[in-house]
């Protein structure tokens, strides 16, 4: 599958856009497992992963384990 890219500047178009992670966690309520944010984005569980991680980060959104599974929370909901 070839990557889009930016008219403009060349550089290739993210495939799914962190904005994306975030409306989806709103979407669930506010807290999530990363499966149901990858359901809910499209895409598949080690891309969500690697972007929910970066978000937490950012300290855009929040996480704690729950079990074997972390639970993605947004910080409006923390």
């Amino acid at each position: 599958m070839a990557k889009d890219r930016d008219e403009e500047t060349g550089k290739y178009t993210e495939t799914y856009p962190r904005e994306s992670f975030i409306s989806a966690l709103d979407s669930l309520e506010g807290a999530a497992s990363t499966q149901e944010i990858a359901d809910e984005v499209g895409c598949a569980y080690r891309t969500a992963h690697a972007k929910l991680s970066t978000l937490e980060q950012e300290n855009k959104i929040s996480s704690r384990k729950v079990g074997n599974s972390k639970l993605w929370m947004s910080n409006s909901s923390v």
